[in-house]
């Protein structure tokens, strides 16, 4: 215990007198030559240097006590290059009692350290990023203790603020070359939710700067986390009870207690202030660290988590200096396009939304919960633009085209001219669509589509209303138990698929049954890697192997639907005995339920999701099994053609409007009809009015699509003659065409059908 308390009293006389070299005078370098020699004589070592990162990851000696200074400003190591390259490059410590033997050591004869054999060097750290190596040498082969490596690591942050506020880099220098002049510039990226966002660029920088680094008195410190902390458990069950955003984002929330009542975490930002740092310090310190080692993990569930520990440290950075370090929250044009390197699950909530106009990401994915959140909004996401960060400014003029994912910094007048006349006219369109809500989806020769939505999300329920649905076609019941950080129990579930039902009002909802595995992944299993798992262990090869959690999910939906009316459907059903065995377990569940005395739903009936190719030729067997059929033109296609949909080089090479495609959805229709088993299109092309022409044209009566395909689609279908599309589509199935594309578009200029 009293070599702990030394350790700690070595730490804070350290950063003491640090403070006190900071608050001096002279300049940037004499301040810097200061700090080497007083962090030497701290941890008797012969000698400290300091490496700043210059433009290009190039690490130059700006400072050194004990090598020769001649070398300062003319040493140079690119990141990656030397011990000293090493440290920069991962972002992690490096102690080494014999430097010379380690084979990234790379010795450089101006310097003079050929007489040092020990070697510790420590990332300087800030904002996330390294901006430069604190390193101490020995002449004797000496191991450095984890309790040096810690103070080191503490002291960098004092460093990194002495860097950062002396602008001992320029910002401008950092800058990639097109990002200097204030030019127009267009970057790319992955379109994540549609539409097109004019607007002023708002950094979203969540970061609470933190002004003071050392602490008085530890023990005060201590008292204001504690503090803090609690407030911030508070403001988390406040969310909690707030109902608004529904049960998925309440799952989210409960991850977030979970993360702020850590031991482990909270323990880490308590040392650190033991050692001599403000609270506030202390977690940017932990949260800093952690941030730059998961950085370095390639799994894309742990990377997904840094989210949420961003957020969760940003949120306590703010309960500990108050909400005036949020400066963006303030001061937020009409017409904002958030600018993010990330964001955090429920950060985007923190937003005047009627003011959001688009969201930029330098990361993010489709499984991203604020993106889910964004596309539920109807606000324009394009994500992976690489270093847009340190190119916008506040202020800056953008253009969001989530439509093709791209972004507009600065963009000239012609330019903005033709995307507002863009955004003009998809207003025009959003003002038709809602005019026809009430309509019928009839065509012009009285052939009557059901147009129902597909749904994931609480958030996705009140689109029934807006757009005028017939009810949910696809209830994608995965989305629950990604956003959460366990399995959700059955009165979970119960509860979700309740409301669900409450907020359809009557109208039909069908639920799929858990479809995980390929790019779906659920935190909390930990399958084996597959080298092709779109066509691997996922959907309903999952739930029949791990039957338990099928039957908790069927459970959970018979539970829900008491008195109602309940609709089942399984998917990537390759052969009728995996249906059948599906049927056996939700059999087991209604007769559990009836012997135990519960009550049941009024009606029970099963579906299959079509998607896999070999139940084209089980047909016969299948539709003596099912309800209903809902064909997922997504996956069938991809299997159909052998195709990667998600291959860039690959996405554009077939069409589903292809003959082969349509002969298969045509035939596949007739044999439904025949057997008098409804059938949908639940996939992509359901929503796109061309294609859903397409679809009707080939005898689909049902299609169930996203909330902003529904307008456009029931626009189409009033303004078409089915029997004459219908006529004019058949004899071309058996012509070896490419795509049939341009010429249904043709068709459909000539005789007026709207297409959008």
């Amino acid at each position: 215990m009293k070599k702990a308390d030394g350790d700690a009293d070595v730490a804070r006389r350290l950063l003491a007198r640090l403070r006190d070299v900071m608050a001096g005078g002279g300049s940037v370098q004499e301040r810097l030559d200061k700090v080497v020699r007083a962090i030497a004589d701290s941890l008797r070592a012969e000698v400290c240097s300091c490496y700043v990162m210059r433009a290009g990851e190039v690490l130059e000696l700006f400072a050194t006590y004990g090598l020769r200074q001649t070398a300062v400003h003319n040493t140079r190591l690119r990141t990656g290059e030397g011990l000293v390259g090493e440290v920069a490059a991962h972002g992690r410590p490096v102690a080494l009692a014999d430097a010379w033997s380690h084979p990234s050591f790379a010795y450089r004869p101006e310097t003079g350290e050929e007489l040092y054999h020990s070697f510790m060097g420590v990332p300087i750290i800030r904002g996330s990023r390294v901006s430069g190596v604190l390193v101490v040498q020995n002449r004797e082969e000496r191991g450095y203790s984890q309790v040096e490596v810690e103070t080191l690591e503490t002291v960098t942050m004092v460093l990194a603020e002495l860097l950062a506020t002396a602008q001992v880099v320029s910002r401008e220098e950092l800058l990639p070359a097109d990002g200097i002049a204030l030019l127009p510039l267009r970057l790319e990226g992955i379109a994540l939710s549609p539409g097109v966002g004019l607007g002023m660029a708002v950094l979203h920088e969540p970061q609470v700067r933190v002004g003071r680094l050392v602490a008085e008195d530890p023990e005060m410190e201590l008292d204001r986390l504690r503090a803090a902390l609690h407030s911030l458990r508070g403001q988390l069950d406040a969310m909690l009870a707030i109902d608004e955003m529904g049960g998925e984002f309440q799952d989210v929330l409960e991850a977030y207690r979970m993360f702020a009542e850590d031991a482990g975490w909270v323990n880490r930002i308590s040392d650190a202030v033991h050692s001599g740092l403000t609270a506030e310090a202390a977690v940017q310190k932990v949260h800093d660290d952690t941030r730059v080692r998961m950085q370095q993990v390639s799994d894309p569930y742990i990377r997904e988590r840094l989210h949420d520990l961003e957020d969760l440290a940003n949120r306590l950075l703010t309960h500990l200096v108050g909400e005036t370090g949020r400066p963006a929250l303030r001061d937020m044009p009409e017409d904002a396009i958030l600018v993010c390197r990330t964001l955090g699950p429920t950060e985007l909530l923190d937003y005047d939304r009627t003011h959001i106009r688009g969201v930029i990401l330098e990361e993010g994915s489709h499984t991203m919960h604020a993106v889910i959140v964004a596309r539920a909004m109807n606000i324009p996401v394009v994500a992976q633009v690489k270093d847009v960060f340190s190119i916008v400014e506040n202020w800056d003029p953008l253009i969001v085209d989530g439509d093709h994912g791209q972004v507009f910094i600065r963009p000239s007048e012609d330019v903005r001219d033709t995307f507002e006349q863009s955004l003009q006219a998809r207003k025009r369109k959003l003002a038709q669509y809602a005019a026809v809500r009430d309509l019928p989806a009839c065509s012009k020769d009285g052939v009557n589509v059901s147009l129902m939505l597909n749904a994931g999300l609480l958030i996705d329920l009140p689109h029934l209303h807006d757009t005028g649905a017939a009810g949910i076609g696809l209830y994608r019941t995965e989305l629950p138990f990604m956003a959460r950080p366990s399995l959700p129990d059955v009165g979970a579930q119960i509860a979700l698929y309740g409301r669900i039902l409450d907020q359809a009002n009557g109208k039909p909802v069908v639920f799929r049954t858990l479809d995980v595995g390929s790019d779906k992944v659920l935190p909390y299993w930990h399958g084996q890697p597959e080298d092709n798992p779109a066509m691997g262990w996922r959907s309903i090869r999952i739930t029949l192997d791990r039957p338990a959690i099928l039957r908790h999910q069927l459970r959970a939906l018979i539970a829900s639907a008491t008195g109602r009316d309940l609709r089942i459907m399984f998917p990537m059903v390759a052969e009728v005995d995996e249906l059948v065995a599906a049927k056996r377990i939700l059999a087991l569940e209604l007769n559990r339920c009836e012997r135990r005395g519960e009550p049941l739903p009024d009606m029970v009936k099963v579906g299959t999701m079509l998607e896999v190719p070999a139940l084209l030729w089980q047909l016969p067997a299948l539709l003596r099994e099912v309800d209903f059929i809902s064909i997922g033109s997504n996956d069938l296609m991809q299997f159909l053609f052998a195709t990667d949909r998600g291959n860039p080089r690959m996405s554009e090479r077939y069409d589903t409007l292809s003959p082969a495609m349509l002969k298969v959805l045509r035939d596949l229709a007739r044999a439904c009809d025949a057997a008098q088993v409804p059938v949908s299109v639940c996939g992509e092309m359901a929503g796109r009015p061309l294609e859903a022409l397409a679809l009707i044209a080939l005898g689909f009566r049902s299609l169930s699509m996203s909330a902003s395909g529904i307008g456009p689609v029931k626009t189409m279908l009033r303004s078409a003659d089915v029997a004459g599309v219908r006529a004019y589509l058949d004899p071309m199935l058996d012509q070896p065409r490419h795509s049939l594309r341009n010429a249904l578009r043709s068709f459909a200029c000539d005789h007026g059908i709207a297409l959008g």
